[in-house]
């Protein structure tokens, strides 16, 4: 066999470079080259992936109607083309949004409210505009974004700095909760940073020896308190019923502050949640004990819808599963609670005194949430709890039309009492524009695509159309017997009761519910992914999914989320 020449191995020796640098330079050259063509195709793929990722948090501002919103749901039923009938009516709901905000506007542009008989505004809630911080995201997703921009325009100048004793509750479901939701739906900052200013103005509340907050604050100076008529406690809804709308605010800011201020409330609540799951609607703030009444009603009710919502928020992972885990014994305690009506078989929730005292047969509008919370807790779980959840959903939201349609005016009273032998009567008679019916009847179309619940939510809305509208706005009824009006439009008119009624006449893929959670003031947050430990902005989540897919070594172009 041949043998190499000795010339042959000239190119393995050293000193055959050194008599050539311009051989070492070239093969320099060429090899830095290659390592920065390798880490900037890198570089373009994470940042490629950082933009997919990205497009699922952010929204951009929609060219038409709902641009924003007409994709697919990955897992909701597929889009829908609505007929003619329900295409008329979600315009008609539209027209009615319309008309409240035009008479706003014209009557009381910068007041809380509208008084629309006297053709003038009220300040019931300091002067923040409730109004108008709480209509955002309904002229968004109605895309009315002339009226839109006009409100943002004005939400930019507002100052928080008011010697006003605010509603902890209010002012967090409405101006939180209301902004942080026009902040997911537009992208626009201006609305993260008014959230940030009204939240640091809330804070002091959280100042208790147990961190369970008072139930008011003074927004100039920060002094809190619970109310006398209370003796000093702190009601149930109102210190637990922040948990969406501040842990949304720490997910986006990247300050754990908030969450932490109201995640420590679930904590100190855990230490003594009874058996059943049914808290007493007083708790004291210095010592944390529990007293009084057990409803789903006024002063109890959306507790119990957090508990869900907060798992919902937290993508369902296990950072928020004791949530769920609360939420599932309170269910468990709220079938004690469930009776039925003779003749006619109307299931209703009713309330009880403390642990061991007796029942009341009584039941608030306010309760008439819980068949829309039960459908959302139905998607998942055991298949029998799941049935469970969706039936008696069901025979609640049957009652709670019938509190409409048992009227001589069309719409329910403030609550109702049951006698044995005469079904429903209504109790308080007033008529104030609430929502929870149609959130409900909301919930059971997206889940169950049964047409009567259209009908049923187009009934009560031709009952406000017949009973509530006037030339100057809406109005609620004094007395839903004799159909006298009063004077007021409810800023939760055209945040809850009207954004309820034209997603019910909307196609599914607008605020998918596998994307969305709504506030308990029909305010849509965006679901961003929980995996334990100090909350982060959406930035750091998107710097986690990237990490995450790296691992796996998923990085380039092809994205799920891209496909979503």
């Amino acid at each position: 066999m041949a043998r190499p020449s000795p010339s042959s191995w000239r190119f393995l020796r050293l000193a055959y470079y050194i008599r050539r640098p311009w051989i070492v330079a070239l093969m320099l050259v060429v090899l830095l080259c290659t390592t920065f063509i390798i880490w900037d195709r890198r570089v373009f793929f994470q940042r490629h992936e950082f933009y997919l990722i990205t497009l699922q948090l952010q929204r951009a501002r929609p060219k038409n109607t709902n641009e924003a919103f007409e994709r697919k749901p990955p897992s909701v039923v597929k889009d829908e083309i609505l007929d003619e009938t329900t295409a008329e009516r979600r315009e008609k709901v539209k027209q009615a949004m319309l008309h409240a905000w035009n008479s706003y506007e014209k009557y009381a542009w910068g007041y809380d409210e509208l008084l629309p008989l006297s053709k003038r505004g009220a300040n019931d809630f300091g002067g923040l505009g409730a109004t108008i911080v709480d209509s955002l995201d309904t002229l968004y997703i109605m895309g009315f974004m002339d009226q839109f921009n006009k409100a943002r325009d004005w939400v930019a100048k507002l100052d928080f700095n008011i010697n006003y004793e605010a509603s902890m509750f209010e002012t967090t479901i409405r101006v939180v909760g209301g902004l942080v939701s026009a902040y997911d739906l537009s992208n626009d900052t201006v609305f993260l940073k008014k959230a940030r200013e009204i939240a640091d103005r809330l804070l002091p509340a959280w100042n208790t020896p147990t961190g369970i907050p008072y139930t008011t604050v003074n927004l100039a100076s920060g002094d809190s308190r619970s109310p006398g008529w209370t003796l000093g406690a702190s009601v149930l809804a109102d210190l637990a019923t922040e948990q969406v709308e501040f842990i949304a605010l720490s997910q986006r800011t990247g300050d754990p502050k908030y969450q932490e201020k109201v995640e420590n409330v679930i904590k100190k609540i855990k230490e003594f949640f009874p058996q059943d799951g049914l808290v007493p609607i007083y708790v004291n703030p210095h010592t944390a004990s529990a007293s009084n009444r057990i409803t789903f009603g006024a002063m109890g009710d959306s507790f119990y819808e957090y508990l869900l919502k907060v798992w919902v928020l937290g993508n369902k992972t296990q950072a928020v599963q004791h949530y769920r885990d609360m939420w599932e014994q309170s269910m468990e305690g709220l079938m004690s609670l469930i009776r039925k009506s003779t003749p006619s078989s109307y299931t209703y929730i009713a309330e009880r005194y403390g642990s061991g005292g007796g029942y009341i047969d009584k039941m608030d509008e306010l309760a008439c949430f819980t068949p829309g919370m039960l459908v959302l807790g139905s998607n998942d779980g055991p298949d029998e709890k799941k049935t469970k959840y969706l039936e008696l959903a069901k025979e609640l939201a049957r009652t709670c039309y019938n509190f409409y349609r048992s009227t001589p005016t069309g719409l329910a009273g403030e609550n109702y009492n049951f006698i044995s032998g005469q079904d429903m009567s209504v109790g308080t008679a007033w008529n104030i524009l609430r929502p929870e019916t149609v959130e409900s009847l909301f919930y059971l179309w997206r889940k169950t695509g049964d047409t009567k619940y259209r009908d049923w939510g187009w009934d009560i809305f031709q009952a406000f159309e017949a009973r509530s509208r006037v030339d100057t706005g809406y109005v609620g009824l004094r007395d839903v017997r004799s159909g006298e009006k009063d004077d007021k439009m409810q800023s939760f008119f055209l945040a809850e009761t009207l954004k309820y009624l034209y997603l019910l006449f909307s196609p599914s893929s607008v605020i998918p519910l596998d994307q969305w959670v709504f506030n308990t003031e029909a305010h849509p947050i965006k679901i961003v992914q929980r995996d334990g430990g100090a909350p982060g902005s959406s930035e750091d989540f998107v710097k986690q999914q990237i990490h995450r897919k790296q691992r796996l070594g998923r990085l380039g172009g092809d994205s799920n989320i891209a496909r979503q």
